[in-house]
């Protein structure tokens, strides 16, 4: 299969990371995940992550703390998650950059968006940690935000689910699956794509993005082959 897509950005939750254990990292279900993005980069596609922290801290669900504290915590959740993902990538011969929005030099470098399409433009793999580095932001937006920044040509949202629904298919049997759906109907349905601040990004900037399963790690080679797996949604009525 020939990749379909120059340069994507791939958004991984924490979740994904975690594997059965639901919590924490369980680093054969990372290095699962990583050999296609490995494939990808082989085929000669540029490889872009950023990683959510969930399946350490969220901070939205962090009770009665202070919400730019809990984010900040949030932060440094995707960070622990970035370097598992550089690991991996590496233990299978991937060249890897760890960029974070927040400094923190000893083990990452400082994001810094012209840095990180040279390594991209070099062949290496960018994992963007601490999202935005800013509170109220969720990973989502980072990803539309770095999506956007590096001129990606795709956001690919792996997820535990197969793609947009209609309704939640966890609760109803009877939801129904877009293959392809708009910006507009997204928004103005409120479906869970990502948050409407991330979905409105990408409209603005005529980003597409993909939504499909990570259930099956070689999803993200058949996606960036441009297979008719997930969702996409566009710009497109």
């Amino acid at each position: 299969m020939k990749p379909k897509y120059k340069r994507v950005l791939l958004k991984l939750s924490g979740e994904s990371l975690a594997g059965e254990m639901k919590h924490g990292i369980d680093f054969e279900t990372v290095l699962k995940i990583c050999k296609p993005i490995k494939e990808c980069v082989d085929a000669g596609v540029e490889v872009g992550i950023v990683v959510g922290g969930g399946n350490f801290w969220r901070g939205r669900s962090s009770g009665e703390m202070d919400r730019t504290r809990a984010d900040h915590m949030g932060m440094l959740a995707t960070t622990i998650n970035a370097l598992g993902v550089c690991d991996a990538l590496e233990q299978l011969g991937v060249n890897v950059r760890v960029q974070t929005a927040i400094a923190m030099h000893q083990i990452a470098e400082p994001y810094i968006r012209n840095k990180a399409v040279l390594h991209l433009q070099k062949g290496r793999v960018v994992v963007f940690g601490c999202g935005t580095g800013n509170p109220f932001f969720s990973t989502d937006t980072a990803a539309a935000l770095r999506a956007a920044e590096i001129e990606a040509d795709i956001v690919m949202k792996a997820t535990m689910v197969d793609g947009v629904y209609d309704s939640d298919p966890k609760k109803n049997p009877n939801a129904k699956k877009y293959d392809t759906i708009s910006f507009h109907e997204v928004l103005n349905k409120d479906l869970a794509v990502m948050d409407s601040t991330a979905a409105s990004l990408c409209k603005d900037n005529n980003l597409p993005i993909l939504v499909f399963s990570i259930d099956d790690p070689e999803n993200i080679y058949k996606a960036v082959c441009g297979e008719n797996i997930g969702t996409i949604v566009t710009a497109n009525d």
